[in-house]
Parts: structure tokens; C-alpha cells; sequence
């Protein structure tokens, strides 16, 4: 296990479904869960999925949505691979984005049934994911 882990709560409005969709569709672990909330592992982290009442309504990718930022290409792939064989909506197809530059990384966006986005991507030279400081370019459409 890391030594350090990220948490995100996110909400939902069924929690059968959302465990469907987490662990069925995307492969995350099983933990703890009640009538409430439902603990998600995801590639080492904590992902809760929190029943509310609330509506949920579709957001823009921009500013909100979380992800996973894979150190091994194959890793992606992999994932790429099952959210498609599983039929996983996307909300944003696989592309490279920011080609044959230092910044240069494979992304896609995926939409839960709660219209919760997340981002799965890889950079081609890892120091991009936090260097890189004379390249402004984050994203190509904000």
C-alpha cells in the first residue's frame, strides 16, 4: 500500500448502482459500506461513494472532476481496455493530447451514472505531471 493515500467522497443516489458501476464496471475493491456510503478502492485510493437526496444533474468537465494519473502506460491500457468491454459511458474519448511535446499524455473522461467525471491519464515523461513550469499549456480548451 502507498504510504500516502488520496480520499475523495463523491455523491450518488443509488448505492446498488454505484456498486455496480465502481466494482463490476470498473474494478475497484469492495470495502466497508452501510446504508450511507460505500468505500471504494481505486487504484489504491479511497473513492466514497455518499448517498444523498439531492438531484444530480450533468457538469461540465471544467473545473470539477478527479482522476488517476498512471506512472506505467499499461496500467491506462488496461483500464481503457475494461471501461470499454464493460461499456462504460465516456464523456470524453481516449486521445494524446499536447503530441510530441513535453507535456504530451494520453487522457479519457468517464461518467458514472451520477454524472460524476473521471479522468484516467498517462504522461509520456513522468516529470510532466508536476514540472514543466515554462509550459502554461494545461488544458486546450479552458
Amino acid at each position: 500500500m502507498n504510504k500516502t493515500l488520496f480520499h475523495l467522497t463523491f455523491p450518488v443516489t443509488d448505492l446498488a448502482l454505484a456498486k455496480a458501476y465502481y466494482v463490476d464496471g470498473l474494478g475497484c475493491i469492495p470495502g466497508r459500506e452501510n446504508r450511507q456510503l460505500l468505500i471504494l478502492n481505486l487504484h489504491g485510493h479511497q473513492f466514497v461513494a455518499f448517498l444523498t437526496k439531492e438531484t444530480l444533474v450533468p457538469q461540465p468537465i471544467y473545473p470539477r472532476h478527479c482522476g488517476i494519473v498512471f506512472s506505467l502506460k499499461s496500467d491506462w491500457e488496461e483500464v481503457l481496455s475494461k471501461a470499454e468491454q464493460q461499456k462504460l459511458t465516456f464523456r470524453q474519448k481516449p486521445e494524446l493530447r499536447f503530441a510530441d511535446s513535453f507535456i504530451e499524455h494520453d487522457t479519457f473522461f468517464l461518467e458514472d451514472p451520477f454524472y460524476n467525471l473521471i479522468e484516467f491519464k498517462h504522461y509520456r515523461h513522468p516529470e510532466a505531471i508536476f514540472g514543466y513550469y515554462d509550459y502554461t499549456q494545461i488544458e486546450e480548451r479552458v
